[in-house]
């Protein structure tokens, strides 16, 4: 069987897939081979109404690898958030902490944006920047010296010099590899829909803390919003399965009426939510980024954005080995991003566990202590700004890519 040989073989072809083989291409050059293998590209995304933020550092990174101009009109920005605290039936959700969302003058730290937007933007780029796209899986793979070869599911066969497992949390890449993964399901699921609604957010977003888990109104453009509205997964099967009318009292009485009227767009989603944290980022010629490495509870936004670093990171560490000559699978090079990386990814991992489980609770105790913490930060700005920069992406060790700089 005739093999082809690319320098780096991407299994999976969403956000961190394709900007990863992106920023290669362009660090590189045509010398530097990239092939992203996915049975879903080509596939059409017109009615998926799903939406992610995108915070600063991301939006850096895409403003450098040339997507941001492409999808920035269909970006919200998030200017204002409020964080509530109350039971399901108060009357009033007093606000306890508010943010302005300026992570430097004119710079909003997030924006809400439809995946779909962006993976049509992602797909245009890479076929621009000469990016191989094979519409298959890799199916096994094995490890041969200084190569892995890839059978894929069509029939083909690639040779590569690092395997990149962009997979997803259900990796077939990590398995095959034999890492293993640590960490715990919470018992909580999250509905995620879209709705439309009669009056205008002005940018503003909102995460109530209810007892069974944070129930966030994100502003998509227009009079839309995007809601992850967590439960515990026995109670969030059961709303989804509501009849219309029904499901939209339970929403109303979440969402309140300060937008007006609501109605929701598309399908009802339920996620399961938990914690699970790769023992390893690397093995033999093998690099895991995204939800293959992590994946963590969305209390904070932060589980695309950490993909997005691990695809910075990784992305720099590769062209500066092979602009100095040396094997970008080499095991040297991929111990340098997973020293980047897997500390960070369990520091942000284990804070939102914490925030999850202080705040998706019925302790009133609890509940006491958390408002006056908030209050009290709400108090301090250079507190607050921190927090916002944190968010942001932007406090630690930043790669360059998500300081708006090229390779």
């Amino acid at each position: 069987m005739t093999r082809n040989q690319v320098d780096v073989l991407i299994a999976g072809g969403g956000f961190a897939g394709l900007t990863l083989a992106i920023a290669l291409r362009q660090g590189l050059g045509p010398p530097f081979s990239v092939t992203v293998a996915d049975p879903g590209l080509g596939k059409n995304y017109a009615g998926d109404e799903r939406a992610s933020a995108i915070v600063a550092a991301a939006r850096r990174l895409f403003g450098a690898i040339g997507i941001w101009d492409a999808v920035a009109d269909q970006a919200q920005p998030i200017l204002d958030m409020a964080v509530t605290d109350s039971r399901l039936g108060d009357a009033v959700r007093p606000v306890f902490l508010t943010f302005a969302g300026e992570v430097e003058p004119g710079e909003p730290f997030a924006h809400m944006i439809e995946n779909r937007h962006l993976v049509d933007a992602l797909v245009e780029k890479a076929n621009a920047e000469g990016v191989g796209l094979w519409p298959a899986a890799i199916k096994n793979f094995t490890r041969d010296g200084d190569c892995v070869a890839a059978e894929l599911n069509d029939g083909a066969a690639l040779r590569a010099r690092l395997l990149v497992a962009a997979d997803g949390a259900r990796s077939t890449i990590r398995a095959g590899a034999g890492i293993a993964t640590h960490g715990w399901n919470y018992g909580q699921s999250a509905i995620v829909i879209n709705v439309a609604h009669e009056r205008d957010h002005h940018g503003r977003a909102e995460e109530h803390f209810l007892p069974a888990g944070p129930f966030a109104i994100l502003p998509l453009t227009g009079r839309r919003s995007s809601i992850v509205w967590t439960e515990t997964a026995p109670d969030a099967e059961r709303l989804v399965a509501l009849p219309d009318a029904e499901f939209h009292a339970e929403l109303e009485q979440r969402f309140k009426l300060q937008l007006g009227e609501i109605s929701v767009i598309g399908a009802r989603r339920v996620h399961p939510l938990g914690f699970f944290v790769a023992r390893s980022f690397t093995a033999e010629r093998i690099a895991l980024i995204g939800d293959a490495a992590h994946v963590i509870h969305p209390i904070a936004g932060q589980g695309l954005n950490m993909g997005l670093k691990d695809v910075a990171a990784l992305a720099e560490v590769i062209v500066d080995a092979a602009r100095l000559g040396l094997d970008p699978g080499a095991a040297d090079v991929l111990e340098r991003y997973q020293r980047w990386r897997r500390f960070d990814t369990m520091a942000m991992g284990l804070a939102t566990d914490g925030l999850n489980r202080l705040f998706s609770n019925r302790s009133d105790v609890l509940r006491l202590a958390r408002d006056v913490g908030l209050g009290l930060v709400d108090r301090l700005p250079g507190l607050k700004r921190l927090f916002i920069r944190e968010a942001a992406g932007l406090v630690g060790e930043v790669p360059k890519l998500l300081r708006g700089e090229l390779l």
